[in-house]
């Protein structure tokens, strides 16, 4: 009485394939609560804030021109500009 069995318990391409996919594929994240919102610093009378601004080339140029503190002339003149 022979036997008909496969030497492999499995299909070789269904495992592979198997584990590819649990290789490849995101475990559901787990439920976080949402972080808080960040709140906004208390304003410190007189302080600054370092930003970047694209300027005109004869924009910078014009305040340059008098050399050192060209950036409190910017300042000066767009608290100026803006009613302060």
């Amino acid at each position: 009485m022979a036997f008909e069995r496969s030497r492999r318990p499995s299909d070789p391409r269904q495992a592979a394939e198997a584990a590819f996919k649990a290789a490849t594929t995101k475990a559901p994240a787990a439920a976080r609560p949402a972080a808080p919102a960040p709140q906004a610093a208390p304003a410190v009378p007189g302080a600054r804030e370092m930003v970047s601004l694209r300027l005109d080339r004869a924009v910078l140029e014009h305040f340059q021109k008098d050399g050192p503190g060209w950036q409190d002339r910017v300042n000066a003149a767009l608290k100026a500009a803006v009613g302060l």
